[in-house]
């Protein structure tokens, strides 16, 4: 194959531009009409400010805003970008503690997709609506053509807007090109723009698998960083806010935007979640805990094309895979002979919920963090693809099956290669093309980090 690094690393990277993503499923079916809005009682009285807590070592950016007297919204009229996972460390709704915050004047509440309360499924465009816990309007940024950003007439009334989200650290996951948007249509309109940081699941020092290529960049691929880019969501704000050609804007509508980020308090870029002490409250149904976190960059890219299934049944989402017609003792050979680095495989069964019929799969381990690079079994299983289906499934796609196939992998290259040369595609070569690439990234992508 033609070298993989035919300019300088340095000219390749001369824009970082992050990110965004795809979120998963979602929850209950949409509800067909808004709710009329609920009768509001008087606020609850508000809560004690929270202290450091051994059981709780890392203080979320929503506590750290409790801690300091609320004083970055003091006196504001505020919006608010969250959904299920947006809680404080004691799994309190960010929403409930805003609504009782002293002086504060929660006036309406902004949806990505899911919903606020989870109530869409993933990919469901929905309207604004009214939510019908706390009788606040919630605009919606996830319909049309799924990129909303705040309007004038949305932002109307508010002095900042509150975003509140958990990433899971996988650039194609869409809460982070929720807030991207978000932050387009309140630099455009002056509106101040405040991101209550929470932990990179993965940590920060994990860094992985291909940069996006520029023609790529979508509500799944919004920032150009890896796969797997070891940044918080706040860091990734810092950046949209200050490297050009993130924000979809003008330059003068970016520098005269006001982004505040609220630090954690106790994260350090080594914690991974287990060591954070906080409960995990799912992002979307198929990431029902840090298992699936782990498993969404290592099958998650393999099974965007071709005969791999992710899970078994319903059980072990992107941690269980299996490929239609070929036995599961031979899928265990293949994979195990291929040597990848810090994963090994067993073979496990799970009953069908409606048979009661064993489900077969193999579950993907990590033996090795340290050795573990996350994308890099998906990168194999589209090798292996082409090894078990003849026909090459990359060489039958669709344009619009291309189009979703590389907004999420992000390079044009691997894809082309993978459809020419099927089971012959030289994999390491791309491995090593990516972690160079990704070392660069890392060291340029140092200016916005927050912690250490």
């Amino acid at each position: 194959m033609p070298s993989l690094l035919p300019l300088p690393l340095r000219r390749g990277l001369a824009c970082l531009a992050p990110l965004l993503g795809m979120a998963g499923c979602s929850a209950t079916p949409p509800p067909q009409a808004a709710p009329a809005p609920p009768a509001q009682g008087p606020a609850a009285p508000p809560a004690p400010k929270p202290a450091f807590d051994p059981a709780h070592p890392v203080m979320l950016g929503v506590d750290v805003l409790q801690a300091e007297g609320f004083a970055p919204i003091a006196g504001k009229s505020i919006a608010l970008l969250t959904h299920p996972a947006g809680v404080n460390m004691r799994g309190e709704s960010t929403i409930d503690i805003l609504r009782r915050a002293p002086g504060v004047r929660l006036v309406a509440l902004f949806a990505p997709e899911h919903g606020i309360r989870g109530e869409y499924a993933a990919g469901v465009n929905f309207p604004n609506y009214v939510d019908a816990r706390t009788g606040l309007p919630v605009r919606s940024l996830y319909s049309g053509k799924y990129a909303n950003k705040p309007t004038k007439s949305l932002l109307k009334g508010v002095d900042a807007v509150v975003i509140d989200l958990q990433d899971i650290g996988s650039r194609a996951y869409s809460f982070i090109g929720a807030m991207e948007r978000c932050m387009e249509g309140c630099f455009e309109n002056g509106v101040e723009v405040i991101v209550l940081d929470r932990p990179n699941p993965l940590g920060g020092l994990k860094v992985d698998g291909p940069m996006l290529d520029p023609q790529w960049v979508s509500y799944v691929g919004a920032f150009r960083v890896p796969y797997v880019h070891g940044l918080t969501i706040g860091e990734l704000a810092r950046m949209a806010k200050e490297a050009p050609d993130v924000l979809k804007i003008p330059d003068l509508a970016r520098a005269r935007g006001v982004l505040t980020v609220i630090p954690m308090r106790g994260w350090r870029r080594s914690m991974r979640w287990p060591d954070t002490g906080l409960r995990w409250v799912p992002t979307s149904p198929h990431i029902p805990d840090f298992a699936a976190i782990e498993g969404f960059p290592m099958t998650g890219l393999g099974c965007e094309r071709g005969g791999f299934k992710n899970g078994i049944g319903s059980a072990y989402p992107f941690r269980g895979i299996s490929f239609h017609g070929v036995k599961l003792d031979a899928l265990e050979k293949e994979l195990v002979s291929l040597g990848i680095p810090g994963i090994g495989f067993r073979q496990v069964s799970v009953p069908d919920s409606k048979t009661g019929k064993p489900e077969l799969g193999l579950y993907a381990e990590i033996t090795d963090w340290d050795q573990w690079r996350p994308t890099q079994l998906s990168a194999y299983m589209a090798k292996l693809a082409c090894k078990f289906d003849k026909r090459n499934p990359f060489a039958s796609m669709t344009p619009a099956e291309v189009r979703s196939f590389l907004v999420v992998w992000g390079s044009t290259q691997f894809y082309n290669d993978l459809k020419t040369r099927g089971a012959g595609i030289d994999v390491e070569a791309y491995e090593r093309d990516w972690q160079a690439r990704d070392a660069i990234y890392q060291q340029e992508s140092r200016r916005y980090w927050l912690y250490r």
